[in-house]
């Protein structure tokens, strides 16, 4: 794996390295799955967490948990509409 420096002013953080290290990867892995570059069970590894313990966090962050784009939304409503008429 490759590793990436960045710096960064001590002043801007209130977290410990180690907090600050395990709070950049879980932000780094949220917006890779935001983006869709990884799946969610991805992004929970790169943070070592399991899928659903990832989605757990991402939604008490207030991240978007369920990624839709409008063609899976069209077909949620139409299989809805479908369930409702039967």
């Amino acid at each position: 794996m490759a590793v990436l420096h960045i710096p960064f002013d001590d002043a801007l953080f209130v977290l410990s390295g180690q907090e600050l290290e395990l709070e950049l990867r879980f932000l780094r892995a949220a917006k890779l799955y935001e983006l869709g570059r990884v799946s969610v069970g991805q992004a929970g590894k790169l943070v070592g967490l399991p899928r659903l313990r990832f989605l757990d966090e991402l939604a008490r962050r207030g991240f978007t948990v369920i990624q839709l784009d409008e063609e899976a939304i069209e077909d949620e409503l139409r299989d809805d509409q479908s369930e409702v008429h039967q």
